[in-house]
């Protein structure tokens, strides 16, 4: 019997519910999501499943962002991830550079590369020179 000379069945201890992060396996916060969802006005009505399908693309899309910056930033012998090697992670990748790719990083530094336009031209300048100075043709003066 228990205290009182009552005997129970069940536990009195009652149980959390699991929210729809834990039911959904997720880490990033589904009521949250759901919430900027409805006060983002982007549709007239937000599904039930709408914000759980909404974190978990943006979960997935922030892990794959972290793995590869902290690639970037384990080739460069760091221990923590700065802006630049986010910015660097971005411009590897193909999809990530499809998606982000106009985004200011702030402190993320220029995205490598050299321009193909900027190429050919020190191509062709340097072919000009070549020619020219072959010829013997002194360059033309302005004041001449």
């Amino acid at each position: 019997m228990g205290i009182g000379g009552k005997e129970t069945l069940h536990s009195t201890k009652k149980r959390a519910k699991a929210g729809g992060s834990k039911k959904a396996g997720l880490t990033f916060p589904v009521p949250r999501v759901g919430r900027y969802m409805k006060a983002g006005r982007f549709a007239p009505r937000v599904g039930k499943n709408a914000p759980i399908f909404m974190a978990a693309v943006l979960e997935y899309i922030v892990a794959e962002l972290l793995e590869l910056a902290g690639n970037a930033a384990r080739a460069e012998k760091k221990n923590r991830i700065k802006p630049r090697h986010l910015q660097l992670a971005i411009s590897d990748d193909e999809e990530l550079k499809k998606l982000l790719g106009n985004v200011t990083i702030a402190g993320g530094g220029v995205t490598p590369g050299i321009h193909d336009f900027l190429n050919q031209a020190g191509k062709q300048k340097k072919g000009e020179k070549g020619k020219k100075g072959a010829k013997g043709k002194k360059p033309m003066l302005m004041a001449e």
